[in-house]
């Protein structure tokens, strides 16, 4: 005879034992009977799931504290994989991944060090509104491109894989991004450099390495990096775009900023 498990368990204990599942296995258990959708809905699971530092991350972001507080935990959860924020004064772009509950960054344009970003005759900054970010920056005419930054390894999740993800798209008119490669560079800590040479905008016959991210922005991958335990909090992730092979005019290219987020396993 089969035991029936909620029977036995109070829903407190439920709860405690879904808290050591993810995300996606406590929405299946929600499905089970309605004992396992309160348990599994309880602040107890989802709290578990969030951050460690999630409360200091939102009292950074932009938006007023009253966004946040009326939120049940898992609706906190959602509402920040669904709904990027904005922390350090505009620089800087935060949500989670909604399968692991790991955290994203993505550092925006203004955030990035970026040669003859101060001149507006070779940078251009412009709102847009698909941007997240209240300023992106266009490039109006270079022979030369470089932009780069970096972010302290310590808020980023432990233990995972990271990739990092240039954000960008053309402007109606552009030019110059057929005839060269952009180098990228992703440097973690001690390990050796990453990089890579691609096309932003490839010729005929070569294969397209961006894609659509579905929010009006391209993406393609930089490279990528394992971050380790949390108690390494002295490292820097270092990231570059850069082009200086040949003396082409380029210009067209708008740039939201580098996103990095946790690698998808299938």
């Amino acid at each position: 005879m089969k035991t029936d498990m909620t029977a036995i368990l109070p829903e407190v204990c439920l709860s405690h034992i879904l808290s050591f599942t993810s995300p996606r296995d406590a929405c299946r258990s929600s499905l089970v009977s309605p004992i396992f959708r309160s348990a599994a809905n309880s602040d107890t699971v989802w709290e578990r799931f969030l951050p460690s530092d999630y409360q200091d991350i939102i009292s950074n972001a932009s938006l007023p504290a009253e966004t946040f507080s009326s939120l049940s935990k898992k609706e906190l959860y959602f509402h920040l994989c669904n709904n990027p924020i904005i922390i350090d004064n505009g620089t800087m772009c935060f949500t989670l991944d909604k399968r692991s509950g790991k955290k994203c960054y993505m550092m925006g344009a203004r955030g990035l060090s970026i040669t003859w970003g101060d001149q507006p005759k070779h940078w251009s900054w412009t709102c847009r509104p698909e941007s997240r970010f209240p300023e992106v920056i266009e490039l109006m005419s270079v022979s030369m491109i470089g932009f780069k930054g970096n972010i302290e390894t310590k808020i980023l999740s432990p233990e995972t894989t990271y990739v990092a993800y240039l954000v960008f798209k053309f402007a109606e008119y552009r030019f110059g991004f057929k005839q060269c490669h952009v180098n990228f560079y992703v440097k973690y800590k001690k390990e050796e450099a990453k990089t890579r040479r691609v096309f932003l905008d490839p010729p005929a016959g070569m294969p397209q390495l961006c894609r659509e991210r579905g929010d009006g922005w391209m993406e393609i991958e930089m490279g990528e990096f394992y971050n380790e335990k949390e108690e390494d909090d002295d490292g820097i992730v270092k990231y570059s775009v850069w082009e200086i092979d040949n003396w082409y005019i380029k210009l067209g290219l708008i740039i939201e900023g580098i996103e990095l987020r946790p690698k998808q396993c299938l």
